[in-house]
């Protein structure tokens, strides 16, 4: 166990925006911290990883080469669109905010970068999000349905908690995070159904020479 007593760090700008919720945020990530120890660090990276740049890039990988080879052009565009176009949108919020990590000091603490929003999570939220989204319309029946629903929701609360817990990010970070992937997915969603249903134009044939009136 590890003394809470670190210091959260922030800019001004920072606090200031997110005043309402620096006690929460700061009640929390200092409940987890102060109760970190070896075998509860081993458990959320093994849920962190769900969200990890490494198993993200592994399953984009394998869609990517499943869609190809399914010749579902609409499907890989939103695939990209969706995940890895979210994830490049939150990398420049990142930039944006500014905002520094929970914690940078501690035997369980090595991050670097900016903390608003978590990547990981919102990295979680677009793929498995996105994920189910293309497998409900392929599903018959309701238990089914629930049983992807529930699967998806729970990669994304493991993965949020875990980066709260680890002291990566605040817990308006994860919800942030959360929350921006959904927006994203409905956007992206609505405007490859308004793609989808734009007409073609009619193609006329034009004769050379016009028809003789009768």
């Amino acid at each position: 166990m590890i003394n809470a007593s670190l210091p959260l760090q922030a800019s001004p700008a920072t606090l200031a925006v997110a005043n309402p919720f620096w006690g929460a945020d700061h009640g929390v990530a200092g409940w987890f911290h102060e109760r970190l120890t070896p075998t509860f660090v081993s458990v959320l990276h093994a849920f962190t990883e769900f969200g990890s740049g490494e198993c993200i890039g592994v399953v984009l990988f394998a869609l990517v080469l499943f869609f190809i080879w399914k010749r579902s052009w609409p499907s890989l565009v939103m695939l990209i669109v969706a995940v890895p176009g979210g994830m490049l949108l939150n990398e420049w919020l990142k930039l944006v905010v500014h905002r520094q990590r929970p914690f940078v000091e501690g035997p369980y603490v090595d991050w670097s970068g900016y903390s608003f929003a978590s990547g990981h999570t919102i990295a979680a939220t677009l793929l498995y999000g996105q994920l189910l989204l293309f497998l409900l319309p392929l599903l018959k029946t309701r238990h089914w349905r629930v049983v992807c629903i529930c699967s998806a929701a729970s990669l994304v609360f493991v993965v949020g908690l875990s980066r709260i817990a680890l002291g990566a990010h605040f817990l308006t970070d994860v919800l942030a995070a959360v929350f921006f992937g959904i927006v994203w997915l409905m956007l992206c969603t609505l405007l490859g159904k308004s793609v989808r249903r734009t007409p073609a134009p009619a193609l006329v044939p034009v004769s050379r020479h016009a028809e003789p009136q009768r």
